[in-house]
């Protein structure tokens, strides 16, 4: 049978992913079923989101470049070895979802907060499949080494 990597000596355990691992990937999942069903709607041109993207203070016509872009972000997202790429982009356009919503003087917990709030959980989950994205960002021993 085999053994995981850095299991101690004598205990075999089958390799497989840790659980941190696949809460990871649901969260991550999760997310990005959410997020591609914006994508969708926004490029389908569902009413809803012209009112949307109006009432944020965009022309309608603009909620198809905004799916366009939030959907090429997902794509890149869902890919494992392009995630963190994929993760930037969304975090970028969640900015600028708290950016519009804080410009119309939104509701702070119900709407603002809420794209912060998703993103946090996006990086959570990302880092729970990922966890050497904390040597990165120089929140764990040793940090990052440039050479």
């Amino acid at each position: 049978m085999n053994t995981s990597a850095g299991s101690v000596p004598g205990t075999e355990q089958p390799v497989g992913r840790s659980t941190a691992n696949k809460v990871g990937i649901a969260i991550s999942a999760l997310i990005g079923a959410f997020l591609a069903f914006d994508a969708v709607a926004k490029l389908l041109d569902f009413p809803q989101m012209k009112a949307g993207a109006e009432a944020l203070g965009f022309p309608a016509y603009q909620s198809l470049v905004i799916g366009i872009v939030l959907a090429v972000c997902v794509v890149v997202y869902a890919i494992p070895r392009t995630a963190v790429l994929g993760a930037l982009g969304i975090t970028a356009y969640l900015g600028g979802a708290v950016t519009a919503n804080m410009r119309v003087e939104a509701p702070l917990l119900t709407h603002t907060l809420f794209a912060v709030l998703f993103g946090v959980i996006m990086w959570i989950g990302l880092v729970l499949r990922r966890p050497e994205l904390l040597k990165v960002a120089g929140l764990t021993g040793g940090g990052a080494t440039v050479r």
